[in-house]
């Protein structure tokens, strides 16, 4: 007998009903995706445990869970909220008012908006084109690693995880032109590295 989707009436009313096997499939569908979401806040250890607590959050409180999102964002709404705990204990906030962030690529611009110099483009052939990718990988890993808490986040649900807008400012609870704004600067970020990567080779 096939069994029903994920977000499928039927899968959601087995989940509701206590059905062991399909809350164990819940886990292995969103486990992987919710652990890189809770990574973007916490260490590798406190995402494990910010984890782990969200699932037995979302399992004492599933038989309420009403439909009116996806479970996919219901599961990510109740990490994101166990991370912020977890920050909070730590003496730590997420801001998600962008307007004192600076613009990485406000310095690239003309008052106009066109480019003040526009990028170059850049392939990577010849025999060091891996070690290339690999230095560069490295190098964005540490930009993602200082890039403020709030762009990390709406980085890794809209471009990583191709969560829509809405659904993100639904479990953020900010306007989706903050997220628009923190999602151009967070790109704006990385963009910044791979041109000064071009130009130097460096981080």
């Amino acid at each position: 007998m096939p069994t029903a989707p994920p977000d499928s009436p039927d899968f959601v009313e087995r989940l509701r009903q206590g059905d062991r096997a399909a809350f164990g499939e819940l886990v292995k569908t969103h486990h992987n995706m919710l652990l890189a979401t809770a990574r973007t806040l916490l260490s590798p250890a406190d995402a494990e445990e910010a984890v782990q607590d969200a699932w037995i959050a979302a399992h004492r409180a599933i038989a309420r869970f009403e439909g009116r999102s996806q479970l996919r964002t219901w599961l990510t709404r109740i990490v994101i909220n166990q991370a912020r705990m977890m920050l909070r204990r730590g003496g730590r906030e997420i801001q998600f008012d962008p307007t004192d962030e600076q613009d990485a690529l406000a310095h690239r611009f003309r008052a106009d908006g066109h480019w003040q110099q526009a990028p170059r483009q850049w392939e990577l052939a010849g025999p060091d084109a891996l070690l290339t990718r690999e230095e560069l990988r490295r190098c964005m890993e540490k930009t993602l690693g200082r890039m403020p808490d709030n762009q990390r986040l709406v980085l890794e649900l809209r471009d990583l995880q191709g969560m829509e807008f809405d659904d993100i400012c639904n479990m953020l609870d900010v306007s989706a032109s903050n997220v628009r704004v923190l999602l151009h600067r967070a790109r704006a970020r990385l963009f910044e590295l791979v041109d000064h990567f071009q130009e130097t080779g460096e981080c």
